[in-house]
């Protein structure tokens, strides 16, 4: 399964908020996210990331195990595999045993919509990273390969009745911003 998605910054929070909230209820949560890597790089310089998140809710914490493979086309989309994780502490434990290293961590702050559109199950994402400047919207939907094209085309239709277009669009990745600000 590739995970079509696109990210925007976002010139008016408060406007596509608004917008967001006449699609569906917003879910506050708090993402804590830890990227590993091999000694020598090689998962993040081959475009792939293996990442441990604990996600904090109004009603429940949870972690996650991800796996998103090399990008698939310009959009930044990426297969992903994901499982639940029932104790994180032992899963950076088993992690760190296997050879992996820590090779960023940091916090998302998120207000997470789902909703559909398009005959698609979409999620959207208001994110703040205390690190960086802005504010971003992730806007993803699950899709079979051969359905890429169609899907972002749907996901760009979507983000631009919210009146983000393309060149609001950004490809960079929050791991790169965030190790860029803390080496500045």
């Amino acid at each position: 399964m590739i995970e079509a998605e696109l990210k925007a910054v976002v010139h008016d929070p408060e406007h596509v908020m608004a917008l967001l909230e006449a699609r569906a209820p917003g879910r506050p949560q708090v993402y804590q996210d830890t990227y590993y890597d091999l000694p020598d790089g090689s998962l993040m310089d081959g475009d792939r990331e293996l990442r441990v998140r604990t996600v904090h809710g109004r009603n429940e914490t949870r972690s996650v195990l991800t796996y998103k493979g090399a990008r698939v086309d310009v959009s930044g989309s990426k297969p992903e595999l994901e499982t639940r994780v029932d104790d994180p502490a032992a899963m950076h434990a088993m992690l760190a045993g296997l050879g992996y290293v820590k090779a960023i961590a940091f916090e998302k702050r998120c207000r997470n919509y789902e909703f559909e559109a398009a005959n698609r199950k979409m999620l959207a994402t208001l994110v703040r990273v205390p690190e960086l400047d802005g504010t971003f919207l992730e806007l993803e939907t699950i899709v079979e390969q051969d359905e890429l094209t169609a899907a972002l085309d749907d996901i760009r239709a979507v983000l631009q009745s919210f009146g983000i277009g393309e060149q609001d669009l950004t490809d960079e990745l929050y791991t790169d911003a965030v190790a860029a600000r803390r080496m500045a």
